[in-house]
Protein backbone atom coordinates (compact mmCIF):
# COMPACT_ATOMS: atom_id res chain seq x y z
CA UNK A 1 0.00 0.00 0.00
CA UNK A 2 1.45 3.35 -1.32
CA UNK A 3 1.20 6.21 1.69
CA UNK A 4 1.43 9.71 2.13
CA UNK A 5 4.60 11.44 0.37
CA UNK A 6 5.78 8.26 -1.17
CA UNK A 7 5.91 6.11 2.40
CA UNK A 8 5.45 2.47 1.92
CA UNK A 9 5.01 -0.44 4.33
CA UNK A 10 4.51 -4.09 3.59
CA UNK A 11 3.56 -6.64 5.12
CA UNK A 12 4.96 -10.48 3.51
CA UNK A 13 4.38 -13.51 4.88
CA UNK A 14 6.39 -16.55 4.05
CA UNK A 15 5.75 -20.40 4.61
CA UNK A 16 3.38 -19.41 7.64
CA UNK A 17 -0.30 -19.52 7.49
CA UNK A 18 -0.74 -16.48 10.20
CA UNK A 19 -2.34 -12.94 8.87
CA UNK A 20 -3.93 -9.94 10.67
CA UNK A 21 -6.17 -7.58 10.37
CA UNK A 22 -5.93 -4.00 10.81
CA UNK A 23 -2.94 -2.84 8.42
CA UNK A 24 -3.90 0.42 8.20
CA UNK A 25 -4.12 0.86 11.66
CA UNK A 26 -0.78 -0.67 12.11
CA UNK A 27 0.94 1.24 9.29
CA UNK A 28 -0.38 4.73 11.34
CA UNK A 29 1.07 3.40 14.19
CA UNK A 30 4.73 2.33 12.84
CA UNK A 31 4.49 5.89 11.40
CA UNK A 32 3.93 7.70 14.54
CA UNK A 33 6.58 5.43 16.22
CA UNK A 34 9.51 6.45 13.63
CA UNK A 35 7.77 10.33 13.82
CA UNK A 36 8.29 10.49 17.50
CA UNK A 37 12.07 9.45 16.84
CA UNK A 38 12.16 11.95 14.37
CA UNK A 39 12.05 9.66 11.47
CA UNK A 40 10.22 8.95 8.24
CA UNK A 41 9.36 5.37 6.74
CA UNK A 42 10.04 5.31 3.22
CA UNK A 43 10.20 1.80 2.78
CA UNK A 44 10.00 -0.67 5.30
CA UNK A 45 8.81 -4.42 4.57
CA UNK A 46 7.49 -7.04 7.51
CA UNK A 47 8.40 -10.45 6.50
CA UNK A 48 6.25 -12.97 8.84
CA UNK A 49 8.19 -16.37 8.90
CA UNK A 50 8.37 -20.05 10.20
CA UNK A 51 11.75 -20.21 12.79
CA UNK A 52 12.73 -22.54 9.98
CA UNK A 53 13.00 -19.77 7.21
CA UNK A 54 14.24 -17.20 10.12
CA UNK A 55 17.26 -19.18 10.70
CA UNK A 56 17.96 -19.63 7.40
CA UNK A 57 18.36 -15.75 6.84
CA UNK A 58 20.28 -15.87 10.31
CA UNK A 59 22.69 -18.76 9.06
CA UNK A 60 23.39 -16.88 5.32
CA UNK A 61 23.40 -13.31 6.10
CA UNK A 62 24.86 -12.88 10.11
CA UNK A 63 26.56 -16.43 10.12
CA UNK A 64 24.69 -17.55 13.37
CA UNK A 65 23.18 -21.04 13.82
CA UNK A 66 20.57 -20.05 16.19
CA UNK A 67 16.94 -19.50 16.23
CA UNK A 68 15.21 -15.83 16.75
CA UNK A 69 12.43 -13.63 17.21
CA UNK A 70 13.64 -11.21 14.63
CA UNK A 71 16.33 -10.15 12.60
CA UNK A 72 16.03 -6.94 11.03
CA UNK A 73 18.19 -5.09 8.00
CA UNK A 74 18.35 -1.73 7.35
CA UNK A 75 18.84 -0.01 4.09
CA UNK A 76 19.83 3.86 4.65
CA UNK A 77 22.41 4.67 7.64
CA UNK A 78 21.17 5.49 10.89
CA UNK A 79 21.97 9.41 10.80
CA UNK A 80 19.42 9.62 7.52
CA UNK A 81 16.11 10.74 8.44
CA UNK A 82 14.66 8.34 6.43
CA UNK A 83 14.18 4.43 7.25
CA UNK A 84 14.45 1.92 4.57
CA UNK A 85 14.60 -1.25 5.77
CA UNK A 86 13.65 -5.23 6.03
CA UNK A 87 12.14 -7.06 9.22
CA UNK A 88 12.10 -10.66 9.30
CA UNK A 89 9.92 -12.22 12.40
CA UNK A 90 9.58 -15.55 13.48
CA UNK A 91 5.25 -16.55 14.47
CA UNK A 92 6.93 -19.59 16.05
CA UNK A 93 9.61 -17.42 18.23
CA UNK A 94 7.03 -14.53 18.87
CA UNK A 95 4.21 -17.43 20.93
CA UNK A 96 6.95 -18.73 22.22
CA UNK A 97 8.32 -15.84 23.70
CA UNK A 98 4.66 -14.29 25.02
CA UNK A 99 4.50 -17.52 27.05
CA UNK A 100 7.63 -17.28 28.27
CA UNK A 101 7.12 -13.66 29.19
CA UNK A 102 3.56 -14.22 30.07
CA UNK A 103 1.77 -11.57 27.71
CA UNK A 104 -0.49 -12.17 24.66
CA UNK A 105 0.30 -13.13 21.56
CA UNK A 106 -0.80 -10.02 19.68
CA UNK A 107 1.23 -7.82 22.64
CA UNK A 108 4.35 -9.75 21.62
CA UNK A 109 4.15 -8.99 18.57
CA UNK A 110 3.37 -5.31 18.19
CA UNK A 111 6.88 -5.25 21.34
CA UNK A 112 8.55 -7.37 18.06
CA UNK A 113 7.61 -5.54 15.39
CA UNK A 114 8.33 -1.95 16.93
CA UNK A 115 11.67 -3.45 18.39
CA UNK A 116 13.19 -4.24 14.85
CA UNK A 117 11.62 -0.45 14.02
CA UNK A 118 13.63 0.84 16.58
CA UNK A 119 16.93 -0.67 15.75
CA UNK A 120 16.35 1.22 12.67
CA UNK A 121 15.98 4.39 14.25
CA UNK A 122 19.08 3.87 15.64
CA UNK A 123 18.52 1.64 19.24
CA UNK A 124 20.85 -0.79 20.11
CA UNK A 125 20.43 -3.79 22.66
CA UNK A 126 23.32 -4.98 23.12
CA UNK A 127 24.34 -3.73 26.61
CA UNK A 128 22.32 -3.47 29.69
CA UNK A 129 21.66 0.26 29.77
CA UNK A 130 20.84 -0.31 25.95
CA UNK A 131 18.78 -2.91 26.66
CA UNK A 132 17.06 -0.52 29.47
CA UNK A 133 15.86 1.83 26.83
CA UNK A 134 14.64 -0.43 24.15
CA UNK A 135 12.30 -1.96 26.70
CA UNK A 136 11.17 1.39 27.56
CA UNK A 137 10.79 2.19 24.02
CA UNK A 138 8.95 -0.93 23.22
CA UNK A 139 6.69 -0.40 26.23
CA UNK A 140 5.62 3.01 24.74
CA UNK A 141 5.43 1.55 21.60
CA UNK A 142 2.70 -1.14 22.51
CA UNK A 143 0.94 1.47 24.84
CA UNK A 144 0.76 4.02 21.73
CA UNK A 145 -1.27 1.07 19.68
CA UNK A 146 -3.76 0.48 22.19
CA UNK A 147 -4.36 3.80 22.29
CA UNK A 148 -5.11 4.22 18.05
CA UNK A 149 -6.42 1.27 18.49
CA UNK A 150 -9.57 2.46 21.08
CA UNK A 151 -10.28 5.36 18.90
CA UNK A 152 -13.32 5.96 17.01
CA UNK A 153 -12.57 4.45 13.67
Amino acid sequence: MELASGQSILFFFEGTSFSFTKRTLLREWLQKIAKKEKKRIAALNYIFCTDKFLLSVNQKHLNHNTYTDIITFGYSPITDKEITGDIFISIERVKENALTYETTFQNELKRVMAHGLLHLCGYKDKSASDKITMKKKEDKAVALFHKLNTKDR
